[in-house]
């Protein structure tokens, strides 16, 4: 994409009024629930520095760290490949799936058949949640080239496949759409009723790409976090289709880049701190999936168990790490910086023309995705909005500098003479304006001196230097920007006096909230619902909710089965299921999360299928934190667990909040008050 497609990509977007309107709303909400979030972490700059630490310690020592955790990831029975590119990663999948098709034929012959098992006459269908790393090397378009079917089960990812289109933004990716054109896609693409209710739109979607997840050959996840020290994999979402596609397909693949690591639990624990308050406004996102080892057949609910493969992706990554713009590989894809970018905000993510969109898509597209998108760091104020955003602290202005003066790995500062091209009178201008504001003095006089001219808006200037052809002049400021800063220094004092104060008066409240007033506290903020009984009326108080809601038949795990008397239970995933009952294994006090481990016979599948989950959990088993929940032997050890935080959510239709996509729309708490025992 050369500059001119750029501009006229700039254009068509600040023209497009639904674009704009977009835009400004997902601004604004995710500014508050950033804010808000971030307020009850009055140590979020400290924690920004220790995990800016942290990745430039993994960085700077990525072979060391990628060596140990290969070694533990192999060592729990995932199948680890290493692909150099994008080209390798494809054909790595490929034989994959197209090697789960023949391992199913092995079972029908075994009568070893699964569940929702697929018809032989249908292509491998491959169910994928939403990962980036899949778009950078343009995975869809190359398995279905080979008669593959890719689903994206993502409510976004969804919207904006059925549309042919790429993903708009990193967290969001049909945030450039409003619900018109959602309902008017369904109606046209799922032959419904134009609709345009946003719940109504959920629920269509759910009821299609349920059928998608029982019947997939293949799950395909991204990874948000590698555990060096345990070989982990991290994957976060709020809606559960991640969670999906890692649990009910016999074969899950998990992509990964190469710096995606860190190196402990406890470390992981700081960047689940960040990561949902920068990128969603949560404390913790609905599921934090926390992937150890392939679920054994008891777990997943079939024969035989789940296979696990793990692919690490370089395309550009060691080149990176080995140039001027080693810091973006600090980046965790929060996506905080586009929403805190005011040329994001006004263009989205389909202008730059790249996967990778805004400050961190302008820095790395030219070297992860293609060398011509070196062009998109013009697209930039370096104002520094980024950069304050940023969970990490990346100086991602910076390197917006370092891309324009041709040090990105693909196009080195050798490539062209030093002002090479730069007519002589620009030359001149910028020396003078070099002596002019390395005084600051003199800097402050012929800004005031300049200010007192009015300007046109556009400057009749000569083409080639751009500036009233394509850019605004700006118009001097009358009034000095040092000016401007310290009064808008003493509105931030005051700010900042009043957060103190509000982080005062929180700190007073929790310190008179014991653990469990503090997890029904969280839990039901988030929309859960917490019953406190005691270990003998547990029993009847949950048949007693199970018939209130018509429910005659439940699916249970080994402990949640202990507690269900009068109603039929099944350990078989089905549809028809309405509920799900299940033990816990710990709650997480300043989260309202419990957290769940597959262990116990059907957990992963009772607390993710339904719509309904009710959980079991003991008041001795509430923790305080995440960091004391991660570092339990049994989080350790287990093939994989999840950490829930409220019932599934979404927002990807106009940022609306809506309950209940993938996973289930409601969650129950039966709090067992056992304090006498302990």
């Amino acid at each position: 994409m050369n500059s001119n497609q750029f501009r006229e990509r700039i254009r068509a977007s600040i023209a497009d009024e639904n674009l704009q309107l977009a835009l400004d709303a997902n601004a604004q909400r995710r500014r508050v629930g950033r804010l808000a979030a971030f307020a009850s972490l009055p140590d979020h700059q400290e924690r920004r520095a220790r995990a800016h630490a942290i990745k430039a310690d993994v960085v700077a020592h990525l072979d060391e760290y990628l060596a140990q955790f290969v070694e533990r990831v192999t060592a729990n029975g995932i199948i680890v490949h290493r692909a150099a590119d994008a080209g390798e990663a494809v054909r790595i999948v490929l034989k994959v799936a197209q090697e789960s098709a023949r391992e199913d034929e092995k079972q029908k012959a075994k009568n070893e058949i699964r569940i929702y098992p697929r018809s032989s006459a249908s292509p491998i269908l491959v169910a994928k949640s939403k990962s980036m790393v899949s778009e950078e090397i343009n995975l869809n378009h190359a398995l279905e080239a080979e008669g593959i079917r890719v689903v994206e089960t993502d409510l976004g990812e969804y919207i904006v496949q059925l549309r042919g289109e790429r993903p708009s933004h990193i967290i969001t990716p049909a945030v450039h759409l409003r619900r018109q054109e959602v309902g008017q896609l369904f109606a046209e693409k799922l032959g419904i009723p134009y609709t345009e209710d946003i719940p109504t739109l959920t629920n269509t979607a759910r009821k299609v790409l349920r059928d998608v997840f029982l019947t997939a050959d293949v799950g395909v996840s991204g990874v948000n976090f590698g555990v060096v020290e345990s070989g982990t994999l991290c994957v976060v979402t709020n809606e559960g289709n991640g969670r999906m596609v890692t649990t009910l397909p016999p074969i899950h693949i998990a992509l990964m880049g190469i710096e995606r690591l860190v190196p402990t639990l406890d470390d992981l624990a700081l960047f689940l701190s960040l990561l949902p308050r920068s990128a969603t406004g949560q404390k913790l996102s609905v599921y934090t999936s926390l992937i150890n080892a392939p679920l054994p057949s008891t777990a997943l609910g079939a024969s035989p168990g789940q296979t696990r493969h793990l692919i690490l992706l370089d395309n550009g990554r060691t080149a990176l790490r080995n140039s001027p713009l080693a810091e973006s590989l600090y980046c965790i894809r929060c996506g905080a910086c586009l929403n805190a970018c005011p040329v994001f905000r006004e263009l989205g993510g389909h202008a730059y023309g790249s996967i990778y969109p805004g400050p961190i898509g302008s820095v790395i597209s030219s070297a992860l995705v293609d060398p011509k998108f070196a062009s998109l760091a013009q697209a930039s104020s370096l104002c520094g909005a980024c950069r304050e955003a940023c969970p990490v602290d990346i100086d991602l202005p910076g390197m917006l500098l370092r891309v324009r003066a041709g040090l990105s790995p693909r196009r080195t500062r050798s490539d062209t003479k030093e002002g090479e091209g730069i007519p002589f009178a620009v030359k001149l201008g910028l020396r003078l304006y070099r002596q002019v504001a390395a005084s600051p003095w003199l800097f402050t006089l012929a800004q005031r001196t300049v200010g007192l001219f009015p300007l046109p808006r556009w400057i009749p200037l000569p083409a080639f230097t751009g500036w009233g052809t394509s850019k605004d002049f700006p118009r001097p400021a009358a009034r000095p920007f040092r000016a401007r800063w310290k009064g808008l220094n003493r509105e931030g004092a005051k700010e900042l006096r009043k957060r103190k104060e509000t982080n005062k008066a929180e700190k007073l409240i929790a310190k008179n909230l014991d653990l469990v007033e503090q997890f029904t506290t969280e839990l039901q903020a988030l929309g859960g619902r917490v019953i406190r009984v005691t270990e003998q009326t547990a029993p009847a108080r949950l048949g007693e909710f199970l018939r209130e809601r018509g429910i005659d038949h439940v699916l249970v795990d080994e402990a949640g089965a202990e507690y269900v008397t009068g109603i039929e239970t099944v350990r078989e995933p089905s549809p028809t299921v309405r509920a799900g009952v299940t033990g816990a294994l710990c709650g997480i006090a300043e989260s309202g999360s419990v957290v769940l481990v597959s262990g116990a016979g059907q957990t992963l599948t009772a607390s993710l299928l339904p719509e309904i989950h009710a959980v079991v959990l003991k008041t001795s088993q509430i923790y305080a934190s995440l960091p004391q929940v991660l570092n339990l032997r049994e989080v350790r050890e287990t093939a994989a667990g999840v950490i829930v935080t409220g019932p599934s959510r979404t927002a990807d239709i106009e940022m609306t909040l809506t309950i209940g996509v993938h996973g289930p729309g409601e969650l129950h708490v039966f709090l067992i008050d056992d304090s006498e025992a302990v």
